[in-house]
């Protein structure tokens, strides 16, 4: 198809540009991009959208999100920021990401040169000064700075000249340009406020409007709507008007009307709704829609036939410095063209559909939303579905609206983009803009981008730039310049499926564009085929070579196949790779996948051959065997290829060739057979490759029968009765073809059976399902039966497993409703005495799991019940026994199966358990069970005591006691008593069974007999034996330390005292006489042994002391000291030497823990009173005073220390406390924040003035009226009424209550009284005076802000640390709990870790 222009567009450049560098073109190269195909409305309507089910806006609430006040905004500096200046730009660039799919590039980027030479003249020749606006319509329209507006015309000559730069120096700069529907008028908005209208047609000014909004204030936005005479404009107060032009008796006039005020919030940007003429009779154009974005929202209003707002909808939170944006464009959504307003702040572009129902509502639907990584500061429709972005990085990004896919980035620095920073900022008028409006302006470049005829012309500060976008064959070429084949075949084949996005040129019938695209994807596939020849390495190694053409050949085969010419392929493609002997490699290897998904199913004869040949040559014969399955073999050598499939053992080729070349389903299974059949017959063991051929023999058979054919697909529906009848005459042949006279009958049934009975029996079944209604199929069915019953049952060779497997499967046929199978039922009978024969004990379990599976099918109808069951018991087959049981419900004799099985001995349990605990059961079955295995405990407690005691505790609870009477072995009685009595864990977690006394106390005494050392783990967790007759077993197997727990929970601390005091004596008897003889060695174990046993002792006293007096802690205590003194004066000489020092550091071990309960007075004496140390030198003696004296000084220090820690603290405390209440106070404003009155209301008057820390002032008089304050006893206490109000309560009332808690109660409050001539600043016209107290509340305060600046205290740890021991009060002798803290007059003192209890004087 030719290409031709169509109309001409006004602003287009033809000319070819790499991705990033910028072309200057001439100045009368303009051009529209070339289209195949005009489109047309309907073809737009039924483009595909894959937009998101919109929500329609009933109520414009619902879109209400988090409101930003924009007076509240902080701003920067509010630097000047003219046309040009573009530093503050590089705040915030940010990488976007790239997308995977192939789009090429989409736009075309032109200078246009004619203009952009024009301005830079025109600033050097009449002082017109640098552009700051652009319009285009018909014409390109540019405003400078000293007040002209440059008329340019499609050839880029300068038409017109408006203004001069006199009326410039009064007017400021050109701020907003907009030339009308028609192209007939042009308004001009200037910086200092004044807008003025021109006729284009002959350059002459028709209106100069100087009061349509506030003076002082710039224009911003000027805009024509549809109506050419009415027109909008935004100035930067942020109001926005609406301008009428009329013309009365020859006089032009213009009314203003305010649409807007800035003082509800500043509008930025305003945008009306443009219809093209096609689209005039829309219905929503009669309504003259206009778009404003404040900084807060946007707002779509109506302004026919009356004013009217339509929606709002807040932006959320967004940064203050981000700029608003607006744009329009008429939208094909779901079979309907509907206008559609994008709009953004910062980095995410909302989009709204306005519609009109047929029922007149009108609806403003919100779409998907698009977010980029990016912050936006211009957006532009380019057509209905792409959308252009320019971000604060002076990048580019073009976007697809329904994917929201981005196709393509172009940095757009070099542009140098006019910004109009200094009109938002209202530099010519003084600068009186609010910040919030100025930091907006610091990246606003409204006036620097306009869109026309899908062309977007952007202004530079000396350039003026188009962006076009590329039409397809534009874009495919592109891509082939730089050589990019891969990628122009993609883009080309979007294009052909209708995928490719921002299209132009291809709209139109499917069937024509396709033919297009697919011409010049041939064009382009001839290239790449002769690149990939002309570029291949001539010199290197084999595999350089291949890697080139293994990243080529394929992207070639693909697209062809795509494009479904195989012609081209195996034609011209072919014949050009073939002359290269590695490219024609790779291409035959290359189609192997192809084939397999069957894409492609018929070569050409030569390329099939070739095919054949390579991959034979090159050993790879199991591509040829995939490939030949999924090719049509009719045009090859049948026998060479059958021949070829069976030397490389490809047998399913080999079938497939049979099967589909010749229609012959016979010869391949007779090939099969004559290799597995021969080592079955001799009873050989089958080799691996033997096992293969054996399990395809089967799939085959099964897919023959089935009418599916192999290995894959199905047969042809003529051939399917033919091909079943085949097969089965076959199967029962009596002889093979080469039959020798040795041979038996029914050789291929028999070598089925023998190579894997249950598999060639699942294939029959399968076959017998899918032939239920054929009547010749039941014949062979018959038959086949009694062929299989004469092979097996007749001969010997087979196993009891695979008799059992025939027998099985002629169950199941027999049990069907409409089997129509005779089998003679003394066979089963043979059979049963056959798998239960007593002579045999070879594979007892095959033989029972044979019989009971042909039980389970519905074999048990072909058997005498009683014989069975006495055969079954005969044999030893349990299970078998259990199956007729069941069936009979005779449930209680099935646990003699179990005990009798041992392979299932512990299967009983659960058996049990499931019959006495699931319903369904009678009662008297559930009753014989349980008397069952009531008989039988013993033998289950000796086969699993946990599992029997587990049984007992949920089902046999009131009958314990019997079953222990039946437990003849003590052994077994212990195991069943210590599981009975442990808790319970597993699937049934239950309590402790409650037993009687007796049976706990029978338990102990196993214990003290198995064993021992679980005794008092048993007593502790136990509490349902009797003291007097557990501590008579005890005493009676020795086990004292038994006894002592028993008697010190009986009461008797001293009873348990002696036990055990007369048990270390015993270990010091064995560790003095042994330590004789021993070595240092030896001696451990005796010595360790007596380190127990001081532990426990040490233990005991430890519990009871605090309970005791002080007589009887000594009656504790002084006993033990003198039984590890004692021993000691016997201990002389250096053969006792080691045993010595091991008492004498055991026996300071009782001494500090006596310290704890005996004053050490009282122990230097008794030890001073005993003969072994009161004879003695004092040196004897000397390590166990000092011991206790460092235990004295420890504690010592440590009170001292406690004590200088408390002392910091609370100086701490005091002081900063009085610093905070002694601050003097700041108040926010000089008015009461209630009355909002000044603090001096009369000149007269004296008013009490109350300042809180957190910075309100109130009157006295004020807050009494509010009740804000609470009479105490000294003074009144005030609380701040608008904290106490923002927290939701009444400040007096709550504080009251609360204690203070409340942060809006400062720590000081101050009463100022103002005197008649009260001021600030005059310090004799006023008296201040300051009441400090600290109450309640204050205290409150205070701890909140300590625990603020300094978190918790050392008063707070050592507080947690200490806790009192009764009433016992702390002196040098007696510390007090020690805790943890710093050390402030030692250095050399070392906090333990952990020190002694307290002790009493």
């Amino acid at each position: 198809m030719s290409e031709s222009p169509d109309t001409r567009s006004l602003v287009s450049a033809s000319s070819q540009l790499n991705l990033m560098d910028i072309d200057a073109i001439d100045d009368k190269e303009f051009d529209i991009p070339q289209v195949d195909t005009p489109p047309t409305l309907e073809s737009i309507l039924n483009e595909p959208e894959d937009e998101e089910e919109p929500f329609v806006l009933e109520d414009t609430y619902l879109l209400n999100t988090e409101n930003m006040d924009a007076h509240s905004c902080e701003t920067s500096s509010l630097a000047s920021s003219d046309s040009g200046d573009r530093t503050h730009l590089k705040r915030r660039r940010r990488p976007v990401e790239s997308t995977a799919t192939v789009h090429g590039s989409v736009l075309r980027h032109s200078t246009l040169k004619g203009i952009s030479a024009q301005i830079v003249s025109a600033a050097d020749k009449v002082d017109a000064g640098l552009p700051t606006a652009i319009t285009v319509s018909s014409v390109i329209a540019v405003g400078t700075s000293h007040g002209l507006a440059l008329l340019f015309d499609a050839s880029q000559a300068l038409r017109l000249c408006l203004g001069s730069t006199a009326v410039g120096a009064q007017y400021g700069a050109v701020s907003a340009l907009s030339i009308n529907h028609d192209c007939s008028r042009l308004l001009c908005g200037f910086a200092k406020g004044q807008i003025t209208m021109w006729d284009l047609a002959n350059g002459k000014l028709l209106r100069t409007i100087t009061e349509a909004h506030p003076p002082g204030t710039a224009i911003l936005h000027v805009k024509f709507t549809d109506d050419p005479t009415l027109a909008v404009c935004n100035d930067s107060g942020g109001s926005v008007f609406e301008l009428s032009f009329r013309r009365v008796m020859g006089v032009r006039s213009c009314d203003s009307r305010c649409l807007f005020s800035g003082s509800k919030g500043e509008v930025c940007c305003i945008e009306p709704l443009h219809s093209s003429t096609e689209l005039k009779d829309h219905p929503i154009t009669q309504y003259s829609l206009l778009a404003m974005a404040s900084l807060t929202k946007i707002l779509v209003i109506g302004l026919k036939p009356s004013l009217k707002v339509w929606m709002t909808f807040p932006y959320g939170k967004t940064d203050p410095a981000s700029v608003p944006q607006l744009a329009w464009q008429f939208v094909a959504v779901q079979k309907a063209v509907n206008p559609m307003l994008a709009f953004c702040r910062g980095d995410t572009v909302h989009f709204l559909l306005v519609k009109k129902e047929e029922s007149g509502a009108i609806h403003v639907i919100k779409q998907r939303q698009l977010h980029l990584n990016c912050d936006i500061i211009s957006l532009t429709w380019i057509n209905s579905r792409t959308l252009v972005l320019m971000d604060s990085g002076e990048k580019l990004h073009v976007v697809d609206r329904a994917s929201q896919e981005e196709l393509e980035s172009l940095d757009m620095a070099e542009v140098q983009l006019v910004y109009n920073s200094s009109h938002f900022k209202s530099l010519a008028t003084g600068g009186n803009v609010s910040q919030a409006l100025a930091l907006v302006g610091e990246k606003a470049c409204y006036q620097s981008g306009c869109s026309y005829g899908g062309q977007i012309v952007y202004l530079g500060t000396k350039s003026v730039h188009i962006m076009t976008l590329r039409n397809w064959r534009e874009r495919v070429d592109y891509l082939l310049k730089q050589e990019r084949f891969v990628e122009a075949l993609s883009l080309a084949w979007s294009f052909h499926e209708g995928t490719a996005k921002a299209v132009v040129g291809l709209f139109g019938d499917p069937a024509k564009r396709k033919g297009v695209v697919s011409d010049k994807m041939v064009e382009i596939l001839f290239q790449y085929a002769d690149r990939s020849l002309k570029k291949c390495p001539e010199q290197g190694k084999i595999q350089v070579m291949e890697q080139h053409f293994q990243d080529m050949v394929p992207v070639m085969v693909d697209y062809c196949l795509l494009l479904q010419r195989t012609d081209l392929l195996f034609n011209q493609i072919y014949g050009r790779l073939v002359e290269n002997s590695v490219a024609r490699g790779v291409f035959l290897e290359s189609l192997e996948p192809y084939i397999l998904s069957e894409r492609l199913g018929c070569l050409t004869a030569p390329v099939m051959r070739d095919l054949l040949s390579h991959f034979q040559d090159n050993g790879m014969m199991d591509s040829v065997e995939n490939c030949l399955v999924h090719m049509d073999v009719t045009s090859l050598d049948i026998q060479q290829v059958v021949q070829m499939c069976w030397e490389n053992q490809l047998y399913d080729a080999m079938i497939y060739v049979f099967n589909s070349g010749m229609n012959d389903y016979i010869s391949p299974m007779e090939r099969l057979f004559q290799v597995i059949g021969s080592p079955l017959r001799e009873g050989k063991s089958l080799t691996d490759e033997q096992v293969i051929m054996g399990n395809k023999l089967l799939v085959y058979i099964s897919c023959s029968l089935a009418g599916r054919a192999y290995p894959l697909g199905d047969i042809p529906e003529d051939l399917v009765p033919l091909v079943k009848n085949q097969v089965f005459e076959f199967l029962i042949r009596l002889h093979s073809a080469e039959a020798s006279q040795e041979e038996e009958v029914y050789p291929y049934v028999r070598t089925l059976l023998h190579f894997d009975t249950r598999e060639f029996l699942n294939v029959l079944a399968l076959t017998f399902e899918d032939f239920q209604n054929d009547k010749q199929a039941l014949e062979y069915q018959q038959r086949i039966v009694d062929i299989l019953l004469t092979v097996m049952v007749e001969n010997s060779d087979f196993t009891p497993s695979q008799v059992g497997c025939l027998f099985t499967f002629l169950a199941r046929q027999l049990a069907k409703p409409d089997n129509t199978l005779f089998v003679n039922r003394k066979l089963f009978d043979q059979v049963l005495e056959f798998l239960c024969s007593p002579d045999d004990d070879s594979r007892h379990t095959e033989r029972q799991q044979v019989l009971l599976e042909l039980l389970q099918v519905g074999g048990i109808v072909q058997f005498d019940e009683s014989r069975l069951l006495y055969l079954a018991e005969k044999a030893e087959f349990y299970q078998i026994c259990e199956f007729m049981y069941e069936k009979k419900h005779l449930y209680d004799k099935i646990i003699s199966c179990y005990l009798k099985d041992p392979l299932r001995k512990e299967e009983v349990f659960n058996y049990v358990h499931n019959i006495l605990s699931i319903p369904g059961y009678a009662p008297e079955e559930k009753q014989s069970v349980w008397q069952e295995a009531l008989e039988h405990m013993q033998e289950l407690v000796a086969i699993d005591p946990a599992k029997a005691a587990d049984l007992v505790s949920m089902h046999f609870s009131e009958a314990v006691q019997p079953i222990i009477d039946k437990l003849e072995d003590d052994s077994l009685v212990f195991q069943f008593l210590k599981c009975l009595l442990a808790p319970r864990e597993g699937p049934h977690p239950q309590g402790v069974l409650r037993l009687s006394p007796d049976l706990h106390e029978l338990h102990v005494g196993l214990l003290c007999r198995f064993s021992p050392c679980q005794v008092i783990g048993f007593l502790r967790f136990s509490q349902d034996y009797r003291l007097e007759e557990t501590i008579k077993i005890t005493e009676q197997y020795s086990l004292h330390e038994a006894t002592a727990y028993l008697l010190e929970k009986k009461g008797d601390v001293h009873g348990a005292f002696q036990v055990l005091l007369q048990t270390l004596k015993d270990k010091l008897i064995v560790l003095t006489q042994e330590s004789q003889t021993n070595t240092e060695e030896e001696e451990q174990l005796p010595l360790q042994r007596l380190e127990v046993a001081l532990s426990d002792i040490i233990s005991l006293c430890h519990r009871s002391s605090p309970s005791l007096n002080q007589q009887q802690r000594e009656a504790l205590w002084f006993p033990l000291l003198e039984a590890m003194m004692s021993p000691q004066k016997l201990l002389k000489g250096p053969a006792w030497r080691h045993t010595s020092e091991a008492l004498k550091e055991l026996t300071m071990r009782v001494l500090n823990s006596m310290t704890s309960f005996i004053a050490l007075p009282a122990i230097i004496q008794r030890i001073l009173q005993d003969p072994v140390y009161g004879k003695g030198k004092l040196a004897e003696i000397q390590g166990l005073i000092l011991g206790m004296l460092d235990t004295f000084n420890y504690e010592q220090t440590l009170l001292e220390t406690t004590t200088n820690l408390l002392n910091h603290d609370l100086h701490w405390s005091l002081s900063h406390l009085r610093a905070a209440v002694s601050r003097g106070l700041h108040p926010r404003q000089d008015h009461c924040s209630i009355c909002l009155q000044q603090y001096k209301r009369r000149q007269e008057a004296q008013d009490e003035i109350i300042i809180f820390s957190c910075g309100h002032l109130y009157h006295c008089q004020c807050l009494q009226n509010k009740e804000c304050g609470v009479a105490g006893e000294r003074l009144h206490r005030w609380s701040c009424y608008k904290c106490t109000s923002s927290q939701g309560g009444r400040g007096g009332e709550r504080n009251a209550s609360s204690g203070g808690r409340s942060r809006s109660t400062s720590l000081a409050q101050t009463k100022v009284t103002s005197a008649r001539r009260g001021s600030w600043g005059d310090p004799t016209g006023k008296k201040l005076f300051m009441d400090t107290t600290l109450d309640a509340q204050q205290s409150q305060s205070w701890e909140q802000l300590r625990c603020i600046y300094r978190g918790p205290s050392r008063l707070a740890i050592l507080t947690e640390l200490s806790h009192s021991r009764g009433n016992e009060k702390p002196s040098l002798l007696n510390p007090s709990q020690p805790g943890s803290g710093s050390i402030f007059h030692s250095e050399n003192f070392q906090l333990k870790l952990s020190p002694p209890p307290l002790i009493e004087e």
